[in-house]
């Protein structure tokens, strides 16, 4: 397997190249968990991987929580679906407790004080309400937990991770939460080597080939968890080295997959690059005009599944200006195939530019 193809296949089980789904839901589904801190371009990312899915189509399913937005894996936010959220959380939270173990000890927060604020958070909420991170943090303060803004952070996560919240629907430009149990029906939890092994399927589906690398980056897991899922996916699933390293994807029966011909505009913290620990399948060539390391999270354009430049967007009376940095000289169709892709990008963002961090 070379480059090209490595690039060729993930664009195509990653849905860019030849997206099929139509809804914000089926594509959080697919790809199991989508990182997004940053809540407008996350919105982006899922419209690159669906056809003619709108920006307000993504904000209704939100508010509707078709989609939800919450702390697991890496401890960062993500888009997950109602049916995938309680396994996910019970999976992963423990590794994101561990991390973030330094951050409670620092902020003075133990167990005592997540009881009390879960009670307060969940006598707040109670009865189908929706409020805000201000709101709650009013509450604590009133019982006398007062902490400062990493320390906040750290309780809403730790009741995110406890499965106790979720993201409810926003209120203007303002983000709430809501208790889980009366956000999401009841579903059938897994045993740990069930949701290893989903996990494990999911990733490998959407995202291969990857490495075993790659997913443990990803999940935030160990590597002797990964193998446990890996041992147990399908027969179908092929292995394949490649430079020394075992790569693993699912092939796409009866369908022979072109090398895709067209550009995007990619989000931040996108699933094409974050996913992986190895990046250097979608790096530009070591010559061109920029350093390695700026391509792991920002703004990058694509060309052919490869990095041409990055991308950055200013808005004055909310018409968009896209400005383009390239790493190298662009010639005349490279030109118009980003042309191309900026107007995509416009018509998406429409008349929510000012939201588009």
């Amino acid at each position: 397997m070379t480059k090209a193809e490595i690039i060729t296949s993930r664009l195509y089980n990653q849905q860019i190249s030849e997206p099929t789904f139509t809804t914000p839901e089926e594509v959080v589904s697919w790809m199991g968990a989508m990182q997004s801190q940053e809540y407008a371009m996350a919105k982006w990312a899922i419209a690159l991987r669906a056809n003619n899915l709108s920006e307000a189509a993504i904000e209704q399913a939100f508010n509707e929580g078709k989609i939800l937005r919450t702390h697991l894996m890496r401890p960062t936010w993500h888009f997950v679906t109602p049916a995938d959220i309680r396994w996910l959380l019970a999976l992963t939270a423990p590794r994101v407790h561990a991390f973030n173990a330094y951050q409670y000890r620092k902020n003075g927060l133990d167990s005592a004080v997540f009881k009390k604020c879960n009670d307060i958070i969940i006598q707040q909420l109670e009865g189908g309400k929706y409020l805000t991170r201000p709101v709650l943090n009013a509450a604590f303060v009133e019982a006398g937990i007062v902490t400062d803004g990493i320390g906040l952070s750290c309780l809403m996560m730790q009741a995110e991770l406890d499965g106790i919240i979720c993201s409810g629907p926003k209120q203007g430009k303002q983000f709430t939460y809501a208790l889980i149990d009366e956000r999401v029906s009841p579903t059938q939890p897994f045993t740990h080597e069930e949701a290893l092994t989903e996990l494990v399927k999911r990733y490998f589906t959407s995202r291969g080939p990857a490495t075993i690398q790659d997913f443990v980056w990803w999940s935030g897991l160990t590597a002797k968890d990964a193998a446990i899922g890996i041992a147990n996916l399908p027969s179908q699933f092929v292995k394949t080295k490649i430079d020394g390293q075992e790569y693993i994807y699912a092939p796409v029966a009866g369908k022979d997959i072109a090398h895709p011909k067209h550009s995007f505009l990619m989000p931040d913290y996108d699933e094409y690059g974050i996913a992986y620990k190895n990046r250097d399948a979608i790096l530009p060539p070591k010559d061109a005009n920029t350093t390695q390391g700026v391509f792991a999270y920002n703004r990058m354009v694509i060309i052919n599944g490869v990095i041409v430049g990055s991308w950055q967007r200013t808005v004055k009376n909310k018409h968009i200006n896209i400005e383009v940095v390239p790493v190298y000289s662009f010639n005349k169709e490279q030109k118009e195939i980003i042309e191309q892709s900026v107007e995509i990008f416009k018509a998406f963002a429409g008349g929510t530019a000012d939201e588009i961090d």
